[in-house]
C-alpha cells in the first residue's frame, strides 16, 4: 500500500523573509524557487505581489521559469471590510501576478476581528466567503491560512469552525490553520486538528506554526496525526520572531520516522545541500547542531561512540546520514565525502576517478580550506578552479602585479547622500603582456571589477557577456570586529550559465579580490569548453 502523501508548501520567500536580518535580492528569490523546485516542494509562496518593486518583477520573472514540479503561490489577505471582492485592489493585484496558487489570510479568532479589525463577525464571515468565492471563480487554487486559528478556536470554537465553513463552502482547496503566536503545545494541536477535520470531513487542512515556543516541528507533526495533509514552513526554520516551522525536519521526521511521502527517498539525499544553499543565500550559517543538516548532526568524537559507530552506527545514529544527504564527519568532511565528491564533480565536468586524482587529497584539501573559511556550496566555480588545480589542468588566465583601491568621498548631505567615489588601478600580465588599467565605480569592489575587465578584454573578450549579480559579506568571526576574517561570495551569469565564487581574507578588499578573480577565471573556463 503506497505512503499517505502530505503535500509541501513552502514560505522562505515570504515569511522567512521577514526573518530579522535576511534580506534576498530578486536574483536569490530566483534561485531559491528553483532549487526548491528540483528538490520537489509541492507550493512555492513568492510573496505579496504589488507590495514592492522586487515582488511585482519577481512574478513576472518566475512566470518564465521552467518549472518541473512546483506551483507558485501569491499571498495576500481577504478584501476590506465594506469592499466587495470585485473592487478589492489587493485581490485585484493576486489576480494580475498570475500566479496559479492564491493564498489569502483572513481572522478566524473573534477577539482580532473586533479589536484588529474593528468590524462585526458577521462582516469578516463575508469578507473570508466571497475572497475566497471570487479568486475560485477567476480560475485560481486557493488557500486559506486562518489566521490565529488555534488562540480563535480556544476562545470561541463555534465561531472558529464558523470562519473555516466560509472558506470551505467557498470553494478553497485548502485551509491552513495557522498557529500564528507559536505558544500552542502538541497535544493542543492535534486535538484541535482532529476536531476541526472531523467537523469537515471532506475538506482538506494544513498546518502552519511558529516557533515561539519551540515546538513549530512537533506541532506540525502532530497536526498531521490529527488530519492535516499540507505542511508549511521556511528551509531552516527562519522567520519572524524565533521562526517558523522548518521544513527541512519536518520532511526528515515525516519520510523517516512517520512513514508518509513528501519529496520522496530521492530527493532526500538533497536536503543537506539544499539547507546549506539556501541558508548561504541568506547570509546565514546553518546552526552547527541543527537536526538532519547541520555539521554536527551525525559528528562522532572519539572513545566509545567512535568505536561503537564503526560496529554498529545505530546506536548513535537515529537515521543513516545520507538519506539526508549528510555525513559521519569522524570519517568525512563537510562535503559529505567521496561519492558525493566524486558525483560534483562529474556535474561541473570533471570525472576524478577517470583522472586517476586523490580523491582523498581532495577532500583533505577541501576541509582545510573549510577550516580556514571557505564554502563551496554556492561557490561551484571556485570549486571547478580548485579541482582543475588536483587534475593539473589549471592555467590562469592572467596573473597580478598590484592593485590599487582609493575611496574619494567629500562633504555631503547626510546619511543618504551617495556622492562617495572608488578608483582601482590594477596592474597585471597576460602571457608576456603587462596591462595596466583604472576602473572608477560607486564602490570599491565595483572599480576593481571595472578595472580588471579593462585589463583583460583585449585578450579575453568574452568577459564582456559576464556580468556580477550578486555580492555578500560575511564576517566569520564577529567576536574580532574588524579585524575578523572576511568571506565573500560572488554571483556572475554569461547570460546562460550562473556561477559563485568564494574569496576569505581578514581583508575585505583583498577577499573580494580573490572571489572576483575566480568567477571572471571560471567564466572563462567555461567560455572555452567545446
Amino acid at each position: 500500500m503506497a505512503a499517505r502523501r502530505i503535500s509541501t508548501y513552502d514560505t522562505t520567500l515570504r515569511d522567512g523573509e521577514q526573518c530579522e536580518g535576511v534580506t534576498l535580492s530578486l536574483e536569490d528569490k530566483l534561485a531559491i524557487v528553483a532549487r526548491l523546485d528540483a528538490f520537489g516542494i509541492d507550493v512555492i509562496e513568492g510573496g505579496y505581489p504589488g507590495s514592492n518593486p522586487k515582488d511585482v518583477t519577481f512574478f513576472q520573472q518566475v512566470a518564465a521559469m521552467d518549472l518541473h514540479h512546483a506551483r507558485i503561490a501569491a499571498f495576500g489577505s481577504t478584501c476590506k471590510k465594506g469592499v466587495a471582492a470585485d473592487a478589492d485592489a489587493g485581490l485585484a493585484d493576486l489576480l494580475a501576478c498570475g500566479a496559479p496558487v492564491v493564498t489569502i489570510v483572513g481572522k478566524t479568532w473573534d477577539a482580532q476581528v473586533e479589536r484588529a479589525l474593528q468590524t462585526t463577525l458577521e462582516e469578516n464571515l463575508r469578507m473570508i466567503a466571497d475572497s475566497v468565492a471570487y479568486l475560485v471563480a477567476a480560475g485560481r487554487e486557493v488557500v486559506f491560512d486562518a489566521e490565529h486559528f488555534f488562540d480563535g478556536y480556544a476562545a470561541n470554537p463555534a465561531y472558529a469552525l464558523a470562519c473555516v465553513g466560509a472558506a470551505v463552502e467557498a470553494g478553497a482547496a485548502s485551509v491552513d490553520l495557522c498557529e500564528t503566536n507559536g505558544g500552542r503545545l502538541p497535544f493542543e494541536v492535534e486535538e484541535t486538528v482532529r476536531a476541526v477535520c472531523a467537523a469537515f470531513p471532506d475538506a482538506r487542512f494544513g498546518i502552519h506554526c511558529h516557533n515561539d515556543s519551540g515546538c513549530a516541528v512537533a506541532n506540525t507533526l502532530a497536526a498531521v496525526r490529527g488530519g492535516a495533509t499540507q505542511v508549511q514552513g521556511t528551509v531552516n526554520g527562519i522567520g519572524e520572531r524565533v521562526g517558523n516551522a522548518d521544513l527541512c525536519t519536518v520532511i526528515a521526521d515525516l519520510e523517516l520516522k512517520m512513514g508518509l511521502d513528501t519529496v520522496g527517498a530521492h530527493s532526500l539525499t538533497q536536503l543537506t545541500s539544499l539547507s546549506q544553499y539556501v541558508a548561504e543565500l541568506c547570509n546565514l550559517s546553518v546552526p552547527t547542531h541543527h537536526p538532519y543538516t547541520g555539521a554536527s548532526a551525525f559528528a562522532h568524537k572519539g572513545g566509545l561512540h567512535a568505536s561503537a559507530i564503526a560496529r554498529f552506527p545505530e546506536a548513535y545514529e537515529h537515521v543513516s546520514p545520507a538519506a539526508v544527504g549528510n555525513s559521519n564527519r569522524m570519517l568525512v568532511s563537510e562535503l559529505a565525502g567521496k561519492a558525493s565528491l566524486l558525483a560534483k564533480a562529474r556535474g561541473l565536468g570533471f570525472d576524478l576517478e577517470a583522472a586517476g586524482a586523490d580523491v582523498q587529497a581532495v577532500l583533505d584539501d577541501i576541509k582545510a580550506r573549510e577550516a580556514a573559511g571557505f564554502t563551496y556550496e554556492v561557490a561551484d566555480g571556485s570549486l571547478g578552479l580548485l579541482l582543475m588545480r588536483h587534475l593539473g589542468l589549471y592555467r590562469p588566465s592572467f596573473t597580478l602585479e598590484s592593485f590599487r583601491v582609493i575611496v574619494d568621498d567629500r562633504e555631503d548631505t547626510g546619511a543618504l547622500a551617495k556622492d562617495a567615489l572608488s578608483e582601482a588601478t590594477v596592474k597585471i600580465h597576460v602571457g608576456e603582456e603587462r596591462f595596466v588599467a583604472t576602473g572608477e565605480s560607486t564602490g570599491p569592489v565595483g572599480a576593481l571589477d571595472a578595472a580588471l575587465r579593462m585589463a583583460i578584454a583585449p585578450s579575453y573578450p568574452q568577459v564582456g557577456a559576464m556580468e556580477l549579480i550578486d555580492y555578500k559579506v560575511r564576517l566569520l568571526d564577529e567576536s574580532q570586529g574588524t579585524d575578523a576574517i572576511t568571506r565573500v561570495t560572488i554571483t556572475t551569469t554569461n547570460g546562460h550559465d550562473t556561477w559563485g565564487s568564494v574569496g576569505v581574507s581578514e581583508n575585505v578588499i583583498e577577499a573580494s579580490w580573490n572571489a572576483l578573480v575566480d568567477a571572471l577565471e571560471y567564466g572563462l573556463h567555461l567560455a572555452a569548453r567545446p
